[in-house]
């Protein structure tokens, strides 16, 4: 591929394969009763899925610094098409539900960290936000595309034709990644006699502050990500939950998602001008009184929901570009895998825990059975990651475009 063809294709796997990740939050309101699943249950199983995309994530990270960024991604684009499809004919309760979603994510996670990589072996510093803005920009293409995608299906077929349109993301993601780097180089860089993990990354201030951030930023954004759809739902219907509030909740939160694809652009390309410690710290502090204040607005007009949620998604996930450009730049390209693979194990491990503490709080705070009525303290929970994620933006050494 060209230059000028390359990142936009890149993105486009990213869009594509990223197709399948909202579905289960989009038919989780449908899936509680078909799969007869308590609030703790249902965390449950995008918890394993993140676990997985950890473990995922860690592997795959690691072995790119050894044996290149392109032939993971490429393998890993492989493997995601065919676990898509399993979890789509296969899922149908709540243990092949959790096993098959994992499943999706140990394939899923050799995607991420190497995009980084090879955004950030093709783009130096002065344009390396925006580029890297477009790249998590396209997953949120992705999402927004699962729940649109996914509550259109849900009307239609029910969650089993959900999954099966979803998966065929995946599917498309792989041909396009095979044919957007067939030209690509595989680069191995050689490490410096004396560098090693520990003086690289662990020791690292500015790096090892960023892990922290991102890890904390991952808490709130998978855990709004994961219950948005449901509390919308729960927010538009009363009384018993239907597949029609369901859909209603997929498309409002697909709305949270558009917001968040313009901040991945925005900010991205900001920080790029204004410096990456500024633009951390507005979006963390703004994203942290969001998770504060949204769940109870459970009662408050469709306007004032939308509005809020709009905010929350463009703040929960402004920040992801920014970060992972920041971290390209305080760690030398040799351990830049394995930076990213510690950070990968942090994040993944808060964004497993997230989902399930959500509904473990849920529970706790709303009478057994029924829809639940009170959601402030479950993504108050989530707001506690936003403030340490602004306490680390707030402690970054600025560094200027090179």
């Amino acid at each position: 591929m060209t230059r000028d063809t390359w990142l936009p294709s890149l993105c486009a796997v990213r869009a594509s394969v990223t197709l399948i990740f909202m579905t289960y939050a989009a038919c989780l309101p449908v899936l509680r009763v078909a799969w007869d699943m308590s609030a703790t249950a249902a965390g449950s199983i995008p918890t394993g899925f993140h676990l997985g995309n950890g473990l995922s994530l860690l592997i795959f990270s690691w072995l790119a610094d050894r044996i290149g960024a392109r032939r993971v991604f490429l393998a890993s684009a492989a493997g995601s098409a065919v676990t898509a499809l399993a979890f789509a004919m296969l899922a149908r309760s709540y243990l092949s539900g959790l096993v098959l979603l994992t499943l999706v994510a140990l394939t899923q996670g050799g995607m991420y960290s190497t995009g980084i990589m090879l955004v950030a072996e093709r783009y130096g510093p002065r344009q390396r936000g925006a580029a890297m803005g477009w790249l998590i920009a396209s997953s949120s293409v992705g999402y927004t595309a699962s729940l649109l995608l996914s509550g259109a299906m849900l009307a239609r077929g029910g969650y089993p034709l959900a999954f099966l349109a979803t998966a065929c993301g995946p599917v498309a993601g792989a041909a396009i990644a095979w044919l957007a780097l067939r030209s690509t180089p595989n680069v191995i860089h050689p490490r410096r006699e004396g560098l090693r993990f520990g003086t690289a990354v662990l020791r690292n201030r500015g790096a090892m502050r960023v892990i922290l951030g991102y890890m904390a930023h991952n808490w709130e954004l998978i855990g709004m990500t994961t219950w948005a759809p449901a509390f919308v739902a729960a927010a538009l219907t009363v009384g018993a939950m239907s597949a029609g509030a369901a859909q209603r909740g997929a498309y409002v939160a697909a709305a949270f998602h558009a917001m968040a694809f313009l901040a991945s652009l925005s900010m991205g390309r900001l920080s790029d001008r204004l410096g990456r410690r500024a633009v951390l710290l507005s979006i963390a502090a703004t994203s942290a009184a969001c998770s504060l204040i949204f769940g109870w607005l459970i009662r408050s007009p469709t306007p004032v929901i939308v509005a809020v949620g709009a905010l929350y998604g463009f703040t929960a996930l402004g920040d992801s570009a920014v970060l992972s450009t920041a971290l390209t730049e305080t760690v030398d390209p040799a351990y830049l895998g394995s930076a990213l693979a510690l950070r990968s194990v942090l994040s993944s491990g808060a964004g497993a825990l997230a989902p399930l503490a959500f509904g473990a709080v849920l529970d706790a705070t709303n009478p057994p059975g029924g829809t639940p009525a009170t959601w402030g303290w479950a993504f108050t929970a989530l707001g506690a990651g936003a403030l340490i994620a602004t306490l680390c933006a707030y402690g970054l050494r600025e560094r200027h475009a090179r």
